[in-house]
């Protein structure tokens, strides 16, 4: 949904499958600065919950604002404990970072700029299962975070959450938020 026109539709235009996704949208528009509609973020944690279940896994999603305060979250039946709190720091650290955990993760490692930035921010995840929540013209709106199974898995299902919000990826730095 990186295309703007998208967003021009009408419900009239569409079929009645994605009047939900139309309605996201439409909402992003209206709301230009910030992820401040729970409707939005939970509607992420449900598309993303959705694609927990096609991967036959459990897990806990968490959706951040663009101030990185929880605005969603969910703990999927049988999810592990453990992952509540890797879930929000996924989704606080993509939102703090403007960019996905397991990219912050390579910049991390020994001998790389970033290494022991996981100690910073009252602790931050740098594995993947983190992205950043963009708006069509580039602004940072949020951050979803996802824990509980693989770490690919974890990246799946939060991009199935960003996906569905109708976001993407940000521009080349700096951004705004």
């Amino acid at each position: 949904m990186n295309d703007s026109s998208s967003l021009e539709k009408t419900s009239a235009d569409l079929p009645e499958e994605a009047l939900g996704i139309a309605e996201i949208a439409n909402g992003i528009v209206q709301l230009g600065n910030g992820l401040a509609s729970i409707e939005l973020a939970e509607r992420a944690v449900a598309a993303a919950q959705k694609k927990a279940v096609e991967l036959n896994t459990q897990m806990c999603i968490a959706v951040v604002d663009s101030g990185s305060n929880l605005k969603a979250f969910a703990r999927m039946d049988d999810a592990w404990v453990g992952s509540i709190d890797i879930a929000i720091k996924k989704a606080k650290t993509a939102c703090f970072f403007g960019m996905p955990t397991g990219e912050i993760g390579k910049l991390s490692q020994p001998a790389a700029p970033l290494y022991g930035i996981e100690h910073s921010n009252d602790g931050l995840i740098t594995f993947p299962g983190g992205l950043p929540i963009v708006d069509q013209d580039g602004v940072l709106i949020g951050g979803i975070g996802v824990s509980g199974s693989s770490v690919e898995n974890d990246h799946l299902v939060a991009l199935a959450g960003v996906q569905l919000i109708g976001v993407s990826d940000l521009p080349a730095h700096p951004w705004r938020t």
